[in-house]
């Protein structure tokens, strides 16, 4: 009989160490449509290489390129990702355990027994203990691939978290830029505002001493003291603004905002763009996205759910055995004689299970993930979609607010030499009030767009840059996650080796891929 269990134990063995099949589709790469070319007028942006890794440097503003640096070391929203990043490795590495002997358990007991009234007391005796120590273990073949798919499918997620991470680095460094222009552009538009209240004031000192002197009416007092207070009730809007600005550069640096002061430079201008950007051809550009990657990689993951769901519909086949030293204290026994071979027992066998009637729980739950697999195909490819409709709305964004910024500093220069004469005429009688009061509002009102528009243009090419999905090449090869948080995790939990870069990092090679996805660490 043990004979036979061992002739079909290893017939199911030898069958599970051949080439076994995997249930449910291979992922298949879809058609998306990608534009061969950008819709750009030349001059403003080529399709030259693109070299948007560290793209912050173009501003030539060490201020900004600081911030950007400390904000990647501090950002508590990136170390969420990289934490995210260890969470899914340790789930990669819980699913290649689901290839070995799934379950393996020590079994032990002593146990005190009692007869009552029965006929067994002319048998065993009325009290007496017996002790039990073992083994037994259950092994799943992975037959119809269901476990290979759940690894399938986690190594995917594993490596999407880290498209995750870097998609949030990208967007890490295009939120500072943003912010940080903003600042610049608040604290210009202010010193602007202050100037020309400054003119304005002028403009009614001398509206008052005409006044007094009987050359003009109170009306053009009462003018002028309207503007002055009318210009000076938007500082504090613009005060306000450029706190709360401040305050989000400390969330995405990581810090409070009271420190926020100490790390901008004063009196520095809002950056200035290049004039040309390469950004190279569509699908050059896409194939860099991360958000992009990570879309794939978890449409790849779907679809490896399919196979491990379907794989429910087969028939599980496995191995089970148990090795047990028993003893007893009945008649002459002794529960010392456990540890005698001849009280070993053992059981070993193949045996399967097959669900026939689900009621059709199984083929809906394939169902299922068949339809969250089309959901993330069709997601994959409506980003693609999305992020070519993102780099040709900034392209055009940064060409127009170039042209706008060109006529705007022009017709600048042109308010201010109207203020200067219109001031001027008034002063020596030659011009009433009027013509003072709107020539310093025209003044205000286009340096205000202009300065505006000098945000603009950088605030565009940051856009740019964004949907171009650079700046995640900054991590280098830098660990994930801080030493400081690894301690801490390290001090609660066992992590083993896993909180090693070399062991979280995505494999570079075959021999790397192999032990991570049979013999990772873990």
């Amino acid at each position: 009989m043990i004979t036979g269990l061992l002739k079909w134990s290893g017939l199911i063995l030898s069958l599970a160490l051949l080439p076994s099949c995997m249930v449910g589709p291979n992922y298949v790469e879809p058609k998306t449509n990608i534009a061969p070319h950008w819709l750009t007028d030349k001059t403003t942006i080529s399709e030259k290489h693109a070299r948007n890794t560290i793209w912050w440097q173009v501003f030539h503003d060490p201020n900004l390129t600081a911030l950007i640096e400390a904000g990647y070391r501090n950002n508590y929203s990136l170390q969420i990702a990289g934490v995210r990043i260890l969470q899914t490795r340790a789930q990669l590495a819980q699913s290649v355990g689901s290839l070995y002997p799934q379950q393996q358990v020590s079994i032990g007991n002593v146990n005190y027994n009692r007869i009552g009234g029965s006929s067994l007391q002319s048998i065993l005796p009325t009290d007496f203990y017996t002790a039990l120590l073992g083994l037994s273990a259950n092994w799943e073949i992975d037959f119809w691939g269901k476990y290979r798919r759940a690894i399938q499918m986690n190594d995917a997620n594993f490596l999407a978290s880290f498209a995750a991470y870097d998609n949030a680095l990208v967007a890490l460094t295009a939120d500072i830029a943003s912010v940080y222009i903003n600042i610049r552009v608040l604290e210009k538009l202010t010193k602007i505002t202050k100037d020309n209240i400054a003119i304005q004031s002028m403009s009614l000192k001398i509206a008052k001493s005409r006044y007094n002197s009987g050359q003009t009416s109170l009306l053009d007092v009462e003018q002028a003291q309207t503007e002055v207070s009318e210009t000076e009730s938007t500082l504090p809007t613009l005060i306000s603004d450029l706190q709360h600005q401040k305050d989000l550069l400390a969330v995405l640096l990581g810090t409070t905002p009271n420190n926020i002061d100490r790390l901008i430079t004063k009196n520095l201008n809002v950056p200035t763009a290049p004039m040309t950007i390469a950004i190279g051809i569509p699908k050059e550009t896409l194939a860099k996205r991360p958000d992009i990657h990570q879309a794939r990689l978890q449409a790849i993951a779907q679809s490896a759910a399919i196979g491990a769901a379907k794989a429910n519909l087969y028939p599980a086949l496995s191995l089970t055995g148990t090795f047990a030293l028993a003893s007893n204290t009945i008649n002459n026994n002794s529960l010392s004689s456990l540890f005698n071979l001849s009280s070993s027992t053992i059981t070993a066998g193949p045996g399967f299970s097959w669900p026939l009637l689900n009621y059709g729980q199984i083929t809906n739950a394939v169902r299922v993930q068949d339809a969250a697999f089309q959901q993330a195909l069709l997601n994959y490819m409506n980003l693609t979609l999305k992020a070519e409709q993102e780099v040709q709305d900034n392209i055009i964004s940064t060409i127009n607010t170039q042209k706008s910024k060109q006529f705007l500093t022009t017709a600048s220069h042109a308010a201010v030499k109207s203020t200067q004469l219109a001031i001027i005429r008034y002063k020596e009688g030659e011009a009433d009030y009027t013509t003072v009061l709107d020539a310093e509002r025209q003044q205000l009102s286009v340096q205000t767009a202009l300065t505006k528009a000098t945000g603009a243009v950088p605030l565009a090419v940051v856009a740019l840059y964004r949907s171009l999905g650079g700046g995640w090449q900054i991590r280098c090869n830098n660990d994930i996650v801080r030493q400081d948080i690894k301690q801490s995790m390290y001090s609660r939990t066992n992590w083993g080796n896993l909180l090693i870069p070399e062991n979280h990092f995505p494999a570079t090679n075959k021999g790397q891929v192999i032990k991570e996805l049979y013999l990772p660490n873990w």
